[in-house]
């Protein structure tokens, strides 16, 4: 029983983990290249920036569908059951 818990919490650290390295690096480069769009063409700030922001919020939405997915294994863990 602790063996599935220790293995279950080790799953959830390495999902976060690599969660957040992934959206750190992904928004890293994709806000270099906004910067890079707007700077050769400043008349498409305005689409530039409405593309990002709809990006970003499906991003957010996949990341909360993470945090529920991990709080569903920490309190109704289907192995310790």
């Amino acid at each position: 029983m602790e063996s599935i818990l220790s293995a279950t919490m080790n799953a959830i650290g390495w999902m976060l983990g690599l969660a957040f390295l992934g959206l750190g690096i992904g928004i890293g480069i994709m806000a270099s290249k906004v910067a890079e769009a707007v700077g050769r063409n400043p008349e498409t700030k305005a689409d530039v920036v409405h593309s990002v922001i709809t990006i970003l919020i499906v991003t957010t939405v996949f990341l909360l569908f993470l945090f529920a997915f991990v709080f569903f294994l920490l309190f109704f863990n289907p192995l310790t059951l």
